[in-house]
């Protein structure tokens, strides 16, 4: 899996988690998920759709839960995640922040091309890999993730913001582009340079998934002096 990481920006696992540790999660997820007056501050619809009157969710992204549930932190899915982040690129890797994104049922909107570097400020280490955890069986219908292969000495492409507050995007070419269906508890990983998206949900149940990003403690050390701790306001990365 490391040879994959490294020559393309990203590789998948078909079992990162047990069912019984998925299902333990989904319990923390849906709480959190149905609570709007806690999730405040830490919560966006990155469709862009979060107009007034709107009602649904689209894609709901709450910013690092493990804040508000830190029992997430003793579970196994954050400790067999790190153990992978470390084999991938390095000893120094460590947890940056989590987050949760769920597609609502039949709301059909993609998650635009991006790379999630353009979210993050400039760092000397510019080592990073995000752990996307399945807890439903994801596919091309309920908005599963498509990776283009990364090519070598790839910079960040100019991106745009969606309205509202809604998710950065850029406009690659997708000719290369690989889908990665799911099983629940089975998870991919991209480095913070590989352009990445995902379809809408077409389907009648949620699509949720947990995502950990892990980079060098030193640099998870900078970003805090600059006050950067993943719980602000979206920005688009000013190069």
């Amino acid at each position: 899996m490391k040879n994959k990481f490294v020559r393309d920006g990203f590789a998948y696992l078909e079992q990162l988690i047990p069912v019984t540790e998925v299902e333990r999660l989904r319990t923390i997820y849906d709480m959190l998920l149905g609570d709007k007056e806690r999730t405040t501050g830490l919560r966006s619809d990155l469709s862009g759709g979060n107009t007034q009157g709107a009602t649904v969710e689209k894609i709901t992204q709450i910013m690092r839960p493990s804040i508000l549930e830190p029992d997430l932190l003793n579970s196994k899915a954050y400790e067999v995640a790190t153990k992978y982040a470390k084999e991938l690129l390095g000893q120094d890797m460590e947890l940056d922040f989590d987050m949760l994104i769920n597609k609502a049922p039949f709301t059909d909107t993609q998650t635009p091309w991006h790379q999630d570097a353009a979210y993050w400020i400039e760092l000397p280490d510019k080592r990073s890999v995000s752990c996307w955890i399945a807890l439903d069986d994801v596919c091309e219908e309920n908005g599963c993730m498509w990776f283009v292969p990364k090519e070598k000495d790839l910079t960040i492409l100019p991106h745009k913001a969606l309205p509202n507050g809604g998710a950065l995007y850029c406009e690659p070419s997708e000719n290369n582009a690989i889908c990665v269906p799911l099983n629940m508890g089975g998870c991919s990983f991209h480095d913070g340079f590989t352009l990445h998206f995902s379809k809408g949900n077409t389907t009648k149940n949620q699509r949720r998934a947990l995502i950990l990003n892990f980079r060098p403690e030193e640099m998870i050390a900078l970003e805090r002096k600059q006050g950067i701790d993943h719980t602000g306001a979206r920005k688009v990365r000013q190069k």
